[in-house]
């Protein structure tokens, strides 16, 4: 229990520093680290014990900046259209992710390499709320079961890691590459519907 707690604490921590990081990268800022740390009530160590170096938290935050509420990211889309709404979110991941490929490349390097360490609190999970705000007007399509599986089945097909697939494991071209992670979240949609798995 004070395992859980901790982790909590830690991960509430993380947020707090790229709220704060955020909130001044929106006021057209670069900040630095010690207008972070006195942004978000904490000392420079604490930013330290979460992330490698300034530049690392404020490309973590500039895609906080970046990352659209979902209210604009799904204007003019159908609610009960599931799948649709799930490719939008994967475009946008996947264009952000594009455009900052090199620095996003090394942060997953870093990250792999520091994996289950104790201490290094784990990443912002950018794409699950992305993912169920997509998903919920199309609820009532889905067993609560189906619908549960289905949002953490897309989640693995979509952001950095499946763009790393699609570029090194499996070479294909980026309209090519798209394609196929749309396939594969239109098959999810309909597999999710008749309750499969």
């Amino acid at each position: 229990m004070a395992e859980t707690g901790l982790t909590n604490q830690k991960r509430r921590t993380r947020k707090d520093l790229l709220q704060a990081a955020t909130r001044l990268i929106r006021q057209g800022r670069t900040p630095t680290l010690e207008e972070v740390a006195e942004e978000a009530l904490v000392s420079r160590a604490t930013i330290y014990r979460y992330f490698p170096s300034v530049e690392q938290l404020l490309l973590e935050a500039s895609f906080d900046v970046a990352t659209p509420s979902p209210e604009a990211l799904f204007q003019g889309l159908p609610s009960d259209d599931a799948a649709g709404r799930l490719e939008r979110v994967d475009t946008v991941l996947h264009d952000m992710t594009l455009a900052h490929e090199g620095t996003m490349r090394l942060v997953l390097a870093h990250l792999l390499q520091h994996a289950g360490e104790e201490g290094v609190p784990p990443r912002q999970n950018r794409r699950s709320p992305l993912i169920e705000a997509a998903l919920a007007p199309a609820a009532g399509q889905f067993t609560p079961e189906a619908l549960d599986r289905l949002a953490k089945a897309v989640a693995l097909v979509m952001g950095p890691e499946a763009m790393i697939v699609v570029k090194d494991v499996l070479q294909l071209d980026e309209a090519e590459g798209r394609a196929v992670k749309h396939w594969a979240i239109r098959a999810m949609v309909e597999a999710a519907r008749r309750g499969d798995g």
